[in-house]
């Protein structure tokens, strides 16, 4: 669930068995940080569905629960937004409610109002990026990805986002890498989610060109 607050990954060369099995490996990564940075940036007044019933270890009704709580969480930012529709805060917090559970279309719609009023959110406009991939739309992705990195060079969250999404969903081979050295130039020490060092993978990857 998003609270207070950096991508998913193709065939590029001919060996390209290990260069899919390495963005395999940063599939969870993908979206893990993209969603922390939805944490660090979301709005104080998450609505909180408080209940008093015992710990269910049914994994699926506690999925369903879940659900539930999400829907309501859902609707009273809709009620609160319906009267307050200047709120840049409450719209990206309804767009990480809907990031979370997976309803792309409604993100998008949510995270493009908070940055109509609020626009230089670069964890909003990553986390925009995001549902623009996850809807089949990697060029506007990247175009989130690069308006945020414009805004603030040092978020290394973008440029990770942006190197996943050029490797995999656009097959830009050399983009993708070019884009994953300039992280490795802002932070030398960046690691990437598996624990690998990024230097490490992309001189990994140079060789296999």
């Amino acid at each position: 669930m998003a609270k207070n607050t950096e991508i998913q990954n193709k065939d590029y060369v001919q060996n390209k068995t290990l260069i899919i099995a390495v963005v395999v490996s940063l599939f969870i990564g993908f979206i893990g940080g993209t969603i922390y940075s939805s944490f660090k940036l979301a709005a104080d007044k998450q609505v909180q569905v408080k209940g008093n019933a015992a710990p269910n270890n049914n994994p699926a009704m506690g999925q369903q629960d879940n659900s539930i709580e999400v829907s309501a969480e859902i609707l009273k930012l809709e009620q609160y937004l319906e009267k307050n529709p200047k709120d840049a805060e409450a719209w990206a917090q309804l767009g990480h409610l809907f990031f979370d559970s997976d309803q792309v279309k409604n993100a998008i719609d949510a995270y493009e109002k908070s940055l109509a009023i609020e626009p230089g959110k670069t964890g909003v406009i990553t986390d925009l990026g995001v549902m623009y991939r996850r809807n089949g739309q990697p060029e506007k992705a990247i175009e989130a990805f690069d308006k945020a990195i414009l805004i603030d060079p040092s978020f290394e969250t973008a440029r990770f986002n942006k190197g996943v999404v050029l490797l995999h969903d656009l097959n830009d081979v050399p983009g993708g890498i070019r884009a994953w050295e300039e992280l490795v130039e802002l932070n030398p020490m960046a690691m990437a989610p598996n624990g690998e060092s990024m230097d490490a993978l992309v001189q990994r990857m140079k060789k296999q060109k």
